[in-house]
């Protein structure tokens, strides 16, 4: 792979990237250090890539080593605001609850669900990622939606259900 392609390939995934790191780091500017940091060891460590098909799941596994790494090394506390910005919600109040609930789990499930739901990988590349087995992110992912289950209730949902089946 050359500079060409690796820097396409690294836009291309630059969305995903931020998502990711967002759930798992502290706050945006520590999202953004892990995001730069992550694509620069993967440019060094580019020899190391066995299947360039495989490209956006490596670099999120560097990703996120590099995200635990940051977080392993500062341990402060952050607001809210810096935690989850509001800047793609607008002014919507129920997603803003889901944002608020999926950023109050626990850092090892909030990823798993991050990946999983909102990044669209499956669970197979979710344990590659985590480096975890499957069964444990299957596990992580339903601890998460129990959580959330119980954080935002499920009235609205059982609600939202019986209004589309009449």
């Amino acid at each position: 792979m050359n500079k060409e392609e690796f820097t396409q390939r690294v836009l291309e995934a630059e969305s995903s990237l931020y998502h990711v790191a967002l759930a798992a780091s502290a706050n945006k500017s520590d999202c953004e250090d892990a995001v730069q940091e992550a694509i620069l060891t993967a440019y060094e460590k580019l020899h190391t890539l066995r299947e360039e098909k495989y490209f956006k799941t490596w670099l999120t596994r560097i990703l996120i080593n590099t995200c635990f790494k940051m977080s392993r090394s500062r341990k402060n506390i952050v607001s809210f605001e810096d935690y989850m910005p509001d800047e793609a919600a607008g002014d919507d109040t129920e997603l803003s609850e889901v944002r608020e609930a999926v950023m109050a789990l626990p850092p090892k499930i909030r990823t798993a669900v991050v990946l999983y739901y909102i990044e669209g990988y499956s669970v197979d590349e979710t344990a590659y990622m985590m480096r975890l087995p499957a069964g444990t992110v299957k596990s992580r992912l339903h601890k998460g939606r129990k959580m959330l289950k119980d954080t935002l209730g499920d009235t609205d949902i059982q609600e939202k259900r019986e209004i589309y089946e009449k």
